[in-house]
């Protein structure tokens, strides 16, 4: 099953652009889906936003983001589920094909990761018949195990599988070239997901050697070690047939350029490499 039209995380074209820039510069290059940045929409506005996207036939593959989820402060912890109760609204709003879980690291003072992935796991539960009643599917991230401690407890796929198992109808999962291309059970896992429609998400970059930060010195498509065109295969082979979504943070390098000459970077290398 074929993959559908390509989507530009805004991320990728620098997350302090303008919204109506980002827009822009994607309609010229053929760009017909985003991942939207929740920072990006709230500056213009989420009405202005929706109207932007829709005047210029771009559909909205992920909102980003709800959480962080593991505060063990009880006021903390409630901002976040109210939070991401309105960003659960922002989604619907936008026709938002899913909308993306940060799951959040290790409590202050903790080095229970088990009972951090409990808290997820409460959390999303929380706030999933609210999303259901919405229509926006729950899409939990696992990042690297490099962002464990500070960023997010949920690092691997079958990790974020289980929980969604547990929960249940409305939660799958995001598949990220970045973060889960070195795990040996990647294969495994998409299948998996696979057969219960749990991929919500495909995001692409590639890992960059030397990485100079870990955060935002993310590579280009082409640049870096990953296999993309098996990781993509796995995907296809899954049955996903969303949109493959570019993801490059690159505050040194990819977002010092304009908006125009990273998209055409984009979609040459995608077609090549992935």
């Amino acid at each position: 099953m074929a993959l559908g039209p390509l989507s530009m995380n805004m991320a990728t074209l620098n997350p302090q652009a303008p919204f109506q820039d980002v827009i822009d510069a994607c309609s010229r290059g053929g760009i017909r889906a985003v991942g939207a940045l929740r920072d990006q929409v709230a500056r213009v506005g989420l009405s202005q936003a929706g109207s932007m996207l829709r005047s210029r036939g771009i559909e909205v593959t992920s909102l980003v983001r709800a959480g962080p989820f593991t505060a063990n402060d009880p006021v903390a912890a409630q901002a976040a589920i109210d939070d991401a109760r309105r960003a659960i609204e922002e989604a619907a709003a936008l026709d938002a094909a899913c909308l993306v879980i940060f799951a959040g690291g290790l409590p202050a003072g903790s080095k229970d990761i088990g009972a951090a992935r409990e808290m997820v796991r409460d959390a999303v539960g929380s706030i999933l018949p609210e999303a259901r009643s919405a229509g926006v599917p729950l899409a939990i991230e696992p990042l690297h195990p490099i962002y464990a401690a500070e960023r997010a407890c949920m690092n691997t796929l079958e990790q974020v599988l289980d929980i969604c198992d547990e929960l249940g109808a409305g939660v799958g999962a995001i598949v990220d070239t970045y973060h889960t291309w070195w795990d040996p059970k990647l294969s495994d896992q998409i299948a998996r997901a696979g057969r219960k429609g749990q991929i919500l998400g495909y995001h692409i970059s590639d890992w960059l050697v030397p990485t100079g930060d870990m955060l935002l010195d993310r590579g280009m498509i082409g640049d870096g070690v990953i296999d993309l065109k098996t990781i993509g295969a796995w995907i296809e082979a899954s049955g996903y047939c969303g949109s493959p979504e570019i993801e490059i943070f690159s505050a040194s390098n990819w977002w010092t350029m304009p908006a125009d000459e990273v998209i055409r970077i984009c979609v040459e290398r995608f077609a090549v490499n992935c």
